[in-house]
């Protein structure tokens, strides 16, 4: 009887093990999920050195951490971005019930003071606490993240407000093949391989430095006509497997994801 009780005992063990096993296994991938999640939300980063900082803004929340005492999290509601009429820098007025914070952001290359990676921006923060009189002044690096949706292939369905078809071009239609992590893209003008850069902020979006190869295109081919319309934009959308580039004078292409 005894050795009954010992067996029953020790299954009873082993399942309550393998339970907890399993909600701890639970538990880690809907936490990391919340995390991946977040970053996809986060357009901007930015990090500073003695004391450590850092800062993630995103379409609804700012949330600064840090080591300083009284300061280790500080969650801000977004606001929009004050912007300079002669240089590309933005600055941020944010407040909660507790602190009150400044953040600028300047595009000029940055080094870290730590690791020496160099960032595409430089940014400082001015924080404190309501019941404290004066700012605690901070510097840093930081870059945007740009958006993940674009990374893919899409090929063109419309130019200039008109749809095209394979006969407005050499063989088949336009694509381009973004690799956000790179902020580079590569793809098919409609006659010559195409490739280059693109330039990514919040709500803005260039496609730079495009250079192609030199074959001699057929008359009536409208590749100059697809290339001076992506190096135009400014703008883009993302709805329905659709990208779409815009300026602020006209929609310019429309693409159809096509992977």
């Amino acid at each position: 009887m005894k050795k009954i009780i010992s067996l029953l005992l020790l299954l009873s063990l082993m399942i309550g093990c393998k339970s907890t096993a399993g909600k701890n296994s639970d538990t880690k991938e809907v936490t990391q999920t919340a995390v991946i999640e977040e970053d996809m939300n986060v357009y901007f980063k930015a990090t500073g050195n003695e004391p450590f900082w850092g800062i993630k803004m995103g379409n609804e929340n700012f949330v600064f951490t840090s080591l300083i005492p009284g300061k280790e999290k500080l969650i801000f509601p977004a606001v929009e971005a004050i912007k300079a009429m002669d240089a590309n820098i933005k600055m941020y007025k944010v407040s909660n019930e507790t602190s009150t914070a400044t953040i600028t952001i300047q595009q000029l290359d940055c080094q870290d003071s730590m690791s020496g990676t160099i960032s595409p921006y430089k940014v400082s923060v001015e924080i404190k606490n309501n019941s404290e009189l004066e700012f605690k002044k901070l510097g840093g690096c930081g870059k945007y993240n740009t958006d993940y949706r674009l990374h893919d292939i899409w090929v063109v369905e419309e130019l200039n407000g008109f749809k095209v078809f394979v006969t407005d071009f050499q063989r088949e239609l336009p694509r381009i093949e973004i690799n956000s992590a790179e902020n580079r893209f590569m793809g098919y003008g409609g006659c010559n391989a195409i490739s280059g850069t693109i330039f990514y902020e919040k709500d803005l979006l260039r496609f730079s430095k495009v250079i192609s190869t030199l074959m001699a295109c057929a008359p009536g081919n409208k590749e100059g006509d697809f290339t001076k319309a992506l190096q135009s934009t400014t703008t883009y959308t993302i709805e329905n497997n659709r990208l779409t580039l815009s300026n602020s004078s006209a929609k310019l292409l429309v693409f159809r994801k096509v992977d």
